[in-house]
């Protein structure tokens, strides 16, 4: 059966300027690093990307290891994009990233030109596309001189395998660093994407001044702590869940869900609840508050995730009362 999106999908969603470019993000995009891989449920994945961009989340977020096996999210997502989304490839921005092991041998990880071009295109191959819209150095290499990765990137974009570079995980003083190389190459970082939830505040110790600064903007993933700012382990471990499952690839495990952490949970839904929301809408409208975040990744195993996260956007404001509450049980 042939895909037409919703026509109204783009009265649905709020877009955000990423940085100081030109480039418009939706407030939250849908990242393929869990439940699209050869092990999951293909008509199921299909069907989560369907009913995003039917709720005008235009930006699809991939990396060259998402699966299980590494390569399969791409791959999958590449047969999907061929059957649903060919004709709309100008209305998607798709992202992909290199930095994490890949393959066996000393090119297959990591930073080097060697390894970020080899990567690029075997992505680009499995997703049947000509270029990505962004594509990301997915973690700093403390090995390969950061001029070497960030002059790969900026060949990326000369060579037209790219629209845009990024850069995920790196710390204040080293993206500051990476973001000085590209202006000068003439290639800007467009967007940096850090791991960023109620349960992990890092970015707020520097990161976001430093990409406030630099007119960068912000991407973060895991904004729901891998499920822990849901409702799913407030009562314990179900047995349906990824960490009960031990995948890998990222997946939390069954010691990160620590009592201590269930127990601010429940805190925190309380608040949710006063605020007319559930405790993953709330966690997500909480990052989305300040304006130095373009857009937040969104995970999903099925649909209907999807479109209970997009109810975040009813309302993204928080009292000063609120914001005391929910430093005072984070702290």
């Amino acid at each position: 059966m042939t895909y037409i999106p919703s026509e109204d999908r783009y009265s649905k969603m709020i877009y955000n300027r990423c940085g100081k470019s030109g480039l418009l993000l939706p407030a939250l995009s849908l990242g393929l690093w869990h439940n699209f891989g050869d092990i999951d449920n293909f008509e199921n994945a299909r069907n989560i990307l369907q009913v995003a961009f039917d709720n005008g989340i235009t930006h699809f977020d991939l990396a060259n290891n998402y699966g299980p096996p590494v390569g399969s999210a791409e791959s999958n997502f590449g047969k999907i994009f061929k059957q649903d989304f060919l004709p709309y490839r100008d209305e998607l921005v798709i992202s992909t990233k290199a930095g994490w092991g890949m393959w066996a041998g000393p090119y297959g990880d990591w930073g080097s030109k060697k390894y970020l071009v080899a990567s690029l295109d075997q992505s680009l191959k499995r997703m049947g596309l000509a270029y990505v819209d962004i594509f990301y150095h997915h973690r700093p290499d403390p090995e390969t001189p950061l001029e070497e990765t960030m002059a790969t990137l900026d060949l990326m974009v000369r060579q037209g395998k790219a629209l845009y570079i990024g850069i995920s995980s790196y710390e204040p003083k080293e993206a500051a660093q990476a973001f000085k190389i590209l202006k000068e190459l003439g290639t800007p970082c467009l967007i940096h994407q850090p791991k960023y939830s109620m349960f992990d505040r890092w970015v707020e110790d520097g990161l976001l001044d430093v990409l406030e600064e630099n007119g960068v903007g912000c991407i973060p993933f895991s904004p729901l702590a891998q499920g822990l700012l849901t409702n799913k382990y407030l009562h314990g471990i179900p047995e349906n869940s990824r960490a009960a499952s031990h995948r890998g690839n990222g997946a939390i495990d069954e010691d990160e869900i620590s009592e201590e952490k269930i127990e601010k949970a429940l805190q925190l839904n309380t608040i949710a609840e006063e605020r007319g929301q559930n405790l993953a809408q709330m966690a997500l409208s909480w990052i989305l508050k300040d304006p130095r975040i373009t857009s937040v990744i969104l995970g999903a195993s099925k649909s209907s995730q999807v479109l209970d996260s997009i109810k975040c956007l009813e309302n993204c404001a928080f009292s000063a009362q609120e914001l005391q509450k929910i430093n005072q049980i984070l702290s």
